[in-house]
């Protein structure tokens, strides 16, 4: 990855985007979901199912505008419906449809099976799902299913009517038409992300908000992503949440655990990844429940909270809350007991399951922190309505976490250290982005939080550290490194990579926001340089992660949406200082 003057994608006035050459552009609607190469190559895959065919077609000659879900070329382009998993590839012709060997990288393969014409159609068959490719004149319509029985229906929709969703998806994504190019276009690829990962099944019932393409096989819906996702929601469609926080609930345990994510996928596939998952020791070892992905995360209990707290709050229903305060009084019940020394602060164990799911954080973590202060607080606001008792319990439990906070974690630099064991004195004493949930949630006094965002404007955004070597790009997530080598594994071994110093979208839109709210200049650079790196090199869609050394993550990741929440919410600060 390199920073160049040229930018790959060019913003337009209109929220698109412009390129000469082809890049990939990701696609996922609430049933289909695709990576497609205009210049011929279109990988499709199912939510519940995963990967089903690749289709080839006679490519497209740029220039082209790109779009949430849509691509447009010199007489033709690619189009995707909403209400049912179908798009059509204009002006071109289909050269071939082959289905896939295996639905994700742990399944089966399985023999090829022929596939099958029937008049205009070419029908590919797996074990997991079908693909319909129909040739209408000088275009091609392609469907997905979970059966050959939902991919036709979904085919009944004329050309015409997909053009039309595919035009009014993009109208629905663009949140902030009177920004600027850069803005307005991060804004309707942030919203397009948020809106993408509501899923359904092959009734239409909601099936869980996906934390990105790369996360249908097994399909599954995640505590912590699904929470930064729904920001950008909320003003939209808060109702969903009520769903969201139906499915998030089967994964919470009577004594307060709760799994990284909650598995929701289809009849055939749950049927292999079980298979998969009692067979291979290393799959069983972190998935011990057949609806678990990775369990026992340190952080999901409270984000399952924390949700209940901003469904309330978005609408006034207080159902959720009702069903779930047994859930709720468990949860909280558990975190008592990891503050075993009657500071009111939780102590994690030493492993890696939270959001920094490669890093060995134990004792007090100041990400951990600030979600167990933000919970307390919903508990503490909304709770009384069904337990006083346990609202009560929550705001003195509270008051004592914000009163031992300093003593924990403050350092003399005037921020927070990222975890701190009392067991073993280490304390990693570098600033990260993600104890910015200690900001987010209050619990820290304005002028504490002031010289906080200072340390970060100085010392994480690249364009002012001049310690770390590879100049203006973004806004690090961790600096300086790790120190303990031990304390980190895989892809977070790396300087500057993953949670060791990448730019995550979500964070900068966590940053970016704290400063807006509190009236504080210098928001731009963390809501949109991210976006920039994007457009300069070539990413069509709100990436994971990213940083100079080691590249991107995956495309089109909810949680990515952040930064759109963000500038939507402060819209007027926004566009009057853009």
């Amino acid at each position: 990855m390199t920073a160049t003057t040229h930018p790959v994608l060019l913003a337009r006035p209109d929220g698109q985007l412009a390129c000469e050459r082809a890049v990939t552009l990701p696609v996922m609607a609430p049933r289909l979901q695709a990576d497609l190469e205009p210049d011929g190559r279109l990988v499709l895959a199912l939510w519940g199912s995963g990967t089903l065919a690749t289709l080839r077609f006679e490519g497209w000659r740029g220039p082209y505008v790109l779009g949430p879900n849509r691509l447009l070329a010199p007489g033709g382009g690619l189009h995707v419906a909403q209400s049912r998993p179908v798009a059509v590839l204009r002006g071109t012709r289909l050269d071939g449809l082959r289905p896939a060997a295996r639905c994700a990288w742990w399944g089966a393969a399985e023999p090829a099976r022929p596939v099958r014409r029937d008049g205009a159609r070419r029908i590919a068959e797996t074990g997991w799902g079908v693909v319909v490719a129909e040739t209408r004149g000088d275009d091609v319509a392609v469907a997905v299913g979970a059966d050959l029985g939902e991919a036709l229906d979904a085919l009944a929709l004329t050309t015409a009517a997909v053009v039309a969703e595919a035009d009014a998806h993009v109208a629905r994504c663009d949140g902030l038409p009177e920004a600027d190019p850069e803005l307005r276009s991060m804004v309707s690829q942030g919203l397009h992300a948020a809106l993408s990962s509501i899923r359904r099944d092959e009734r239409g019932a909601f099936a869980g908000l996906a934390a990105g393409q790369a996360y249908s096989a097994p399909a599954r819906t995640y505590y912590r992503d699904g929470y930064w996702t729904q920001q950008a929601l909320l003003p939209i469609c808060p109702e969903i949440l009520a769903d969201q926080i139906e499915l998030l609930a089967r994964g919470v345990r009577d004594d307060g655990e709760a799994p990284s994510a909650v598995i929701l996928t289809g009849p055939a596939q749950s049927a292999a990844w079980e298979a998969v998952r009692r067979s291979d020791p290393r799959i069983k070892e972190e998935h011990l429940r057949p609806g678990d992905w990775w369990s026992d995360h340190f952080d999901s209990p409270l984000f399952f909270v924390l949700t209940i707290g901003d469904h309330f709050r978005a609408t006034g229903d207080d159902g959720p809350l009702r069903r779930h305060i047994d859930g709720i009084r468990a949860i909280l019940a558990r975190y008592e007991r990891l503050a075993a020394t009657g500071d009111g602060l939780p102590a994690k164990p030493r492993h890696d399951r939270d959001w920094a799911d490669n890093v060995y954080r134990s004792g007090h973590v100041a990400y951990d922190v600030g979600l167990w202060i933000g919970a307390l607080d919903v508990v503490a606001d909304i709770g009384r309505l069904v337990d006083p008792a346990l609202a009560e319990r929550a705001t003195g439990l509270a008051a004592l976490a914000r009163r031992s906070l300093d003593g924990a974690l403050l350092r003399p630099s005037g921020w927070y250290a990222d975890y701190a064991d009392p067991a073993d004195g280490f304390v990693e004493e570098h600033l990260t982005l993600d104890s910015l949930t200690l900001l987010r949630f209050d619990a820290v006094s304005p002028e504490r939080a002031a010289v906080v965002l200072d340390a970060v404007r100085r010392r994480l955004e690249s364009r002012s550290n001049g310690e770390q070597p590879y100049g203006d790009w973004g806004v690090m997530c961790a600096y300086p490194p790790f120190a303990r080598r031990a304390d980190t594994r895989a892809k977070s071994a790396f300087a500057y990579r993953y949670h060791n110093g990448s730019d995550w979208p979500y964070l900068s839109g966590l940053y970016a926001g704290e400063r807006l709210r509190r009236g504080l200049p210098g928001w731009r650079y963390p809501l949109t340089r991210w976006w920039r790196s994007c457009l300069e090199q070539g990413w069509a869609g709100a990436v994971e992660y990213f940083s100079p050394p080691f590249g991107r993550g995956s495309l089109l990741q909810g949680w990515s949406a952040m930064p759109a929440a963000v500038a939507v919410a402060h819209g007027r600060t926004v566009l009057a200082g853009a």
